[in-house]
């Protein structure tokens, strides 16, 4: 699908579908009340007669009837009061959707409303609510294949601010879409040699270095803990290493982290029928959200050097996997009884925070699907936000007033972290029932190598069991706008 710009696009335009928004009231747009005039009023009528709110994502479909030259009419609520960033977002993906499911190939929209947000970043966000509204994961369909798809979407407008929100919105929604492809893949098309490759691919086509370290290379950095892990899978483990360096002087290094267990049987602690075995294959989504940041940072000109780094392993169940009662020595050298072996995600992030550290990151950030605690906690759309550095914390949850996912800080308590002493090494990797998010999490500082660090738990809203506001059911790319969200906030500070 084409998305661009429509230098004086009104109601005079031909073209499948004509998208407007409404205010409650309903109190239609300037491009509405003209069509509304030339329709005689029956605009209005129509959303009087459907009870149309105008709050955020609503939409009513009208045909025209050959009185306009568009053959359709798309209203969408944009909500009262100045607009957000996720506002818009939802606002058009839900005025996308109902075009295409009105059989549009062609919708051509107002400008979105700007107010406080500035021309490029109202656009950014409505373009990005029109790619990601549309997104639909078809590989494996063979079918009932959605035959209705838009195939050419113009905005009005012409400003070279609003070119840049295009631009902008393509590279992010398109990284986004392209974890939620990782994740919707099943696991026997995307395990660590396989996701390594994929890595490589993006750096050869974004412009980045990339390193894989393969089980003989792990064994030689004393890579302890994710050896472990992949010990019991015929897929061998992988530790992935982009690096983006920006084309001027870099303004710092961050690095970034993800967990990568591309299926997750608990191993010898077994998870139990009925436990959502075959949603296991997303248990990859903090390493693909990695992955797809790493390849979006280019096209937004981030000025820091970053450093992604994704731990992949199966954690599977064979006569070669670890078992309750091992002794693992991680990279940094501290030794980990293992209390539980479905409590594998932290022992690869130990590795990879430590490997990462030492590439000279000045700040670490980790993205997995660690623990269900966290979902008890927060439901399933929320994500538990942890972290060593309170200015840091700060710039990730501001980064989601223009990303709109949820993020929620919460405590590292010490006391805790006598549920994690080992009783015969240094570390336990469970602390077991009670706050099980925040031993998680105590657990995974200790490999830091003291850097400012945060943790995103994203065990919730990685995957989605019902169709959202602009994310299908299955994988949603979560955490990768608020990435890219916080290197450019960050950016634009320094």
């Amino acid at each position: 699908m084409e998305i661009a710009l429509l230098a004086g696009a009104g109601i005079e335009q031909e073209t499948d579908a004509l998208l407007v928004s409404a205010q409650p009231g309903p109190r239609l747009d300037a491009m509405g009340a003209a069509a509304d005039a030339r329709l005689d009023g029956a605009l209005a009528a129509a959303l009087t007669d459907a009870a149309f709110s105008g709050e955020v994502g609503t939409t009513l479909v009208i045909p025209t009837l050959g009185r306009l030259p568009a053959r359709r009419l798309v209203v969408v609520g944009v909500g009262a009061g100045a607009p957000t960033p996720d506002g818009l977002r939802r606002a058009w993906a839900a005025g996308a959707r109902a075009a295409r499911d009105a059989g549009a190939r062609r919708v051509v929209s107002v400008a979105p409303p700007a107010g406080d947000l500035g021309e490029e970043r109202a656009y950014r966000a409505a373009a990005e609510g029109v790619r990601l509204g549309l997104y639909e994961f078809l590989e494996y369909r063979t079918q009932d294949r959605p035959t209705r798809q838009i195939e050419r979407f113009d905005f009005a407008g012409e400003s070279e601010s609003a070119r840049r929100g295009l631009a902008a919105a393509a590279a992010v929604a398109d990284a986004v879409s392209f974890a939620r492809d990782l994740v919707n893949h099943p696991a026997d098309a995307i395990y660590p040699e396989r996701l390594a490759e994929i890595a490589q691919e993006v750096a050869a086509s974004a412009g980045l270095e990339c390193v894989v370290h393969d089980p003989a290379a792990l064994e030689a950095m004393g890579a302890g803990a994710i050896l472990a892990v992949g010990k019991g899978s015929a897929r061998e483990p992988r530790l992935i290493h982009l690096t983006y360096r920006p084309s001027g002087a870099a303004r710092g290094t961050i690095g970034l982290v993800g967990k990568a267990i591309t299926f997750d049987t608990g191993g010898v602690n077994l998870k139990p029928t009925g436990s959502g075995l075959e949603h296991m294959k997303s248990d990859m989504a903090g390493g693909g959200a990695v992955l797809a940041t790493m390849r979006a940072l280019a096209a937004l000109a981030v000025p820091f050097t970053v450093h992604g780094v994704i731990a992949a392993a199966e954690n599977m169940l064979s006569g070669t996997a670890f078992r309750p009662g091992d002794v693992l020595r991680a990279m940094n050298g501290k030794t980990i009884e293992v209390i539980s072996t479905d409590a594998e995600g932290r022992l690869v992030l130990a590795d990879a925070l430590t490997y990462t550290a030492r590439q000279g990151a000045e700040l670490l950030i980790d993205l997995a699907t660690l623990t269900g605690a966290a979902i008890v906690a927060l439901g399933p759309q929320g994500t538990a936000l942890y972290g060593t550095d309170q200015a840091l914390v700060d710039d990730l949850v501001a980064a989601t007033a223009w990303s709109g996912e949820k993020l929620w800080p919460m405590p590292l308590w010490d006391e805790y972290r006598e549920l994690i002493r080992g009783d015969v090494a240094d570390l336990k990797n469970s602390g077991g029932r009670w706050g099980g998010s925040i031993t998680a999490a105590l657990f995974l500082r200790e490999f830091t190598e003291g850097r400012p660090w945060a943790h995103l738990d994203i065990a919730g809203p990685a995957w989605s069991e019902k169709v959202t506001a602009y994310a299908g059911k299955g994988g949603t790319g979560h955490g990768v706008s608020t990435l890219l969200a916080f290197l450019e906030r960050r950016a634009a500070r320094e």
